[in-house]
């Protein structure tokens, strides 16, 4: 810089880009963090690169400055990376023997080594005479080059080099399981509260099970049904390959008076590609992993004992809504199921049965729409009859009690048409935008309504997609209320109807997620809207992917039609498969009209939407309001608090802010609550939902613990503080 270059004031150009890099180092420290060593290491290795050639074509101050940068950032950033690596491979007992490794292998080698290669490039290079007498070389532009060429020579050993141990990873048994041996077959409630009938039989238990690779056996035994085949549950905890198909079979005893005209045999989901046989004889095929469906087998059984098997095949194909499914799950990336992972059940219906029920609800009755059966149609409603023809039907309710969290009220209701009868329920309550003192708020039923929520994934330490029994489900909805929240996000993942009733019961909330589909990129959907860059960004989609985003969004909103605790969707989260963000609201919007829609939680703002949403984690929150729009801070927090002998992984964890124990947890979220939280209610916050409900895998920032033993707050402190945030909202 000074001699080569003639740069007597260099430091102005070295240092900032000294201080820069130093800070893009702390960033590549997450970059580490969520794509691991050799993601990260490659861009190091990229910002080198970039640098040395930018320095080896310039001479100039500005040019050479944003070289400087490159090279620096690349360097330390290299440093940190490599340093993590070493820390992340350490066996226990040995951080000493591994510290002397990384010394001899970031200060001696470089120290022996490079000095040899710089004097070899430059051994034909200026000489000058130092104060003290000696001489030095004067390094000039070739040095970027052999710098290049080194790192572009040891590059194909980089790629190729095994960079990670496999994570110590921990069974985990949840409160729940013991319910399994109490029970004997899992789920064996009715698993349609909203349209049951009495001829219902449940096939969940044991099965028979292998899995085919190539045409052979690669796996013979038992699965325990609902459960997937990578869950402990299941029995058989194996990873189910790209190119495994699952078969499943089960014998069907159908006794004689379960028989009526037509046989119905139910699917809750299966995860991804289902062909389904009765009797050897093909009965139907299914595509896509979280919506239930229903073939007729009425045709392929007979008296006596029949056959029913199930082919399976989950390539995790991507086109196919697959939520945070992962062939390499780390970070807020989980363990991918496969295969059968909700109830398959039977029932046996009249000709003429009634297909479906949709129930829309107003603040005084119901609009009621029975599809099916015969043109007469009865209503029994609180003890009175009522008869109609045709599909609709007006019930109004003399003294009508409202659903609210608060005050979860649920009305019975059974339905008659011809032979068939089904029994169902539902809830009077209404949700809509509305401005009230001059601020656009989310409105339960009329009413301004605080959502004072969290981020629910739907994973267990156990069953993965499913807790052990309902009671999981029971239990997570009950612990939250007691914590004083009413509201839940799930993300990105539908679950069993049931879940929805334990929110109609119970009085939850539910913002409601799409399940994403097509490419995710870290960079442009994760780390450029972390630095800033939040708008104008969409992706492309084929065909298939834009078909089958479409008919799961679709299926989500007909399967929750009828839930009043479903108040709210959201679309898109974080850009992950983004696209046609201002179609896809007015086409489900159109759909469903009677809930609130958030077009994209967290960035990437297109014109329509409902709602004004951000999701805020690495800086202070701070929201402006958007004329007409709530604001809804869609994802915060993201604390993380390692409970020993509670955790999945105890290698790794991943969290935003780390807390070392749960009364730093404690104080940590309460100081996040009253200092962030509750000035954004002032200036019109209308809903906020903390990360997370429970840790996942390698999150640890849950208020419940991943096996659901612990919960890390006092849920005393936490409603009361709840109570706080509610109060203030009222009192704008």
């Amino acid at each position: 810089y000074e001699v080569s270059l003639g740069m007597q004031d260099y430091v102005f150009v070295m240092a900032p880009a000294i201080i820069i890099a130093s800070i893009v180092t702390a960033l590549w420290g997450k970059v580490y963090d969520k794509k691991g060593f050799r993601f990260s290491g490659l861009l190091a290795v990229t910002s080198l690169l970039l640098g040395y050639a930018v320095l080896f074509f310039t001479k100039t101050r500005l040019p050479v400055f944003i070289g400087s940068l490159f090279m620096m950032s690349g360097y330390l950033a290299g440093m940190a990376v490599f340093g993590a690596l070493i820390r992340d491979l350490t066996p226990d007992g040995r951080s000493g023997q591994f510290q002397g490794i990384r010394i001899f292998s970031q200060v001696l080698i470089p120290g022996v080594v490079g000095p040899f290669i710089g004097k070899t490039i430059l051994d034909k290079a200026e000489v000058i005479v130092n104060n003290d007498g000696t001489t030095s070389f004067v390094p000039n532009r070739m040095i970027f080059l052999g710098a290049a060429v080194v790192l572009l020579a040891v590059l194909p050993f980089f790629l190729i080099t095994k960079t990670t141990r496999s994570p110590r990873l921990i069974s985990l048994k949840t409160p729940f399981e013991d319910d399994l041996t109490a029970t004997g077959i899992p789920f064996a409630d009715h698993p349609r509260p909203q349209m049951k009938r009495n001829s219902f039989c449940c096939l969940n238990g044991t099965w028979d099970f292998r899995i085919e690779r190539n045409g052979h056996a690669v796996y013979t035994g038992n699965i325990l049904v609902p459960f997937a085949p990578e869950s402990r549950l299941s029995g058989v905890e194996r990873t189910v390959e790209k190119e495994d198909v699952l078969v499943y079979e089960k014998a069907l005893y159908l006794q004689p008076d379960f028989i009526k005209d037509r046989v119905l045999l139910h699917f809750g989901a299966v995860d991804q590609y289902a062909t389904v046989f009765v009797n050897d004889r093909k009965i139907g095929e299914h595509t896509g992993g979280y919506l239930p469906f229903s073939l007729d087998i009425t045709a392929a059984i007979h008296d006596g004992e029949n056959h029913l098997r199930v082919e399976v095949t989950d390539p995790l194909c991507r086109d196919l809504p697959y939520g945070k499914q992962t062939d390499k799950r780390g970070g807020m990336w989980y363990t991918k199921i496969s295969g059968i992972w909700q109830t398959v059940w039977l029932e046996s219906v009249p000709d003429g049965y009634i297909e479906s029920v949709k129930i829309t609800p107003d603040l005084n009755g119901i609009d009621l729409v029975v599809t099916g059966g015969v043109s007469q149609k009865t209503i029994v409603f609180e003890g009175k009859e009522y008869t109609f023809t045709g599909d609709s039907f007006r019930l109004d309710i003399k003294h009508p009690i409202r659903w609210t969290p608060e005050h979860p009220h649920l009305y019975n209701l059974t339905i008659s048409s011809g032979k068939d009868t089904v029994f169902s329920y539902f809830g009077l309550r209404t949700i809509s935008i509305g401005e009230v003192n001059g601020k656009p708020r989310i409105l339960l039923n009329g009413k301004p309504y605080f959502c004072h929520g969290l981020l629910d994934q739907g994973y267990y330490s156990d069953g993965i997609f499913l807790p052990a029994s309902e009671r999981g489900f029971e239990s997570d909805i009950l612990q939250m209320k007691a914590c004083g929240f009413n509201t839940l996000r799930k993300h990105i993942k539908l679950e069993p109807d049931i879940y929805y009733y334990y929110c109609d019961k119970y009085g939850m909330l539910v913002f409601q997620d799409m399940i994403n589909n097509g490419p995710y990129h870290f960079i442009v959907d994760t780390a450029l809207p972390t630095l800033g860059l939040r708008r104008g960004i969409e992706h492309s989609a084929s065909l298939e992917q834009r078909l089958s985003f479409e008919q799961t969004a679709l299926g989500i909103q007909n399967a929750l039609y009828n839930h009043p605790s479903v108040v709210y969707y959201t679309i898109f989260n974080e850009g992950w498969g983004q696209f046609d963000t201002d179609y896809w609201y007015h086409l489900l919007k159109s759909a469903d009209p009677t809930r609130v829609y958030d077009a994209t939680s967290g960035w990437f703002k297109t014109r329509e939407s409902d709602v004004e949403s951000d999701h805020i984690y690495f800086k202070k929150i701070k929201l402006k309001p958007v004329k007409g729009k709530p604001m809804v801070l869609s994802e915060f927090g993201g604390y993380a608090c390692k409970i020993p002998h509670h955790a999945f992984n105890l290698d790794k964890t991943f969290g935003y802010y780390i807390c070392t124990d749960t009364n730093h947890f404690q104080s940590a979220l309460c100081s996040l609550y009253e200092t962030q939280v509750a000035p954004m209610i002032d200036k019109g916050l209308c809903a906020c939902i903390l990360t997370q409900l429970s840790d996942v895998e390698d999150e640890t920032n849950g208020l419940l613990t991943y096996d659901r033993q612990l919960l890390k707050v006092d849920a005393t402190v936490m409603k009361s503080l709840a109570d706080s945030l509610i109060t203030r909202f009222h009192q704008q």
